[in-house]
């Protein structure tokens, strides 16, 4: 089992990108576009990640990008760390109605302790560190020290043309 410290340590240890799939851009599939990609820590290469990045072709708010470590662990061989998401929905059973705003979600030492490899719901934190698919990704990369990730998502590089609310 991981204890909190070493999730946070998993999630901001620097990483290089392995390998992206498809390489160029994205696929879609079941209405969104998507791609996976595999980090590997810088300090000896030993820990892998695997990261999923989604985004609904229709309603484009709708978007995740969640981090699993490989753990080389039979019981939980894959944990997500964490996961990024965009609105998608505007109502919520939730009294602080995460669905309709951008929130991350970040698996806890008590939810291994209790069995689950995912993040749970309860376990969220509202932000408005990003708005926008591409404000996720440059969030999610920042957080998680991914080192190379210009040369996999080069279009990030540009920038916003207006630095509005």
């Amino acid at each position: 089992m991981l204890t909190d410290g070493q999730i946070e340590d998993l999630i901001r240890q620097p990483k290089r990108i392995t390998s992206k799939d498809p390489a160029l851009g994205y696929h879609e599939e079941n209405r969104q576009r998507r791609c996976d990609l595999q980090l590997e820590g810088t300090a000896d290469g030993k820990e892998v990640f695997l990261v999923f990045v989604r985004q609904n072709l229709e309603f484009i708010e709708n978007f995740s990008i969640g981090m699993r470590y490989v753990t080389g662990n039979p019981l939980f061989p894959r944990v997500t760390l964490v996961r990024y998401n965009g609105p998608h929905g505007e109502s919520s059973l939730s009294q602080d109605g995460h669905f309709a705003r951008s929130h991350i979600h970040r698996i806890t030492q008590q939810e291994m302790n209790s069995g689950s490899s995912q993040p749970q719901e309860r376990h969220r934190q509202i932000t408005d560190r990003y708005l926008t698919f591409e404000e996720c990704l440059l969030a999610f990369f920042g957080d998680a020290g991914v080192v190379n990730y210009r040369d996999y998502f080069p279009d990030l590089s540009q920038g916003r043309l207006f630095n509005g609310p």
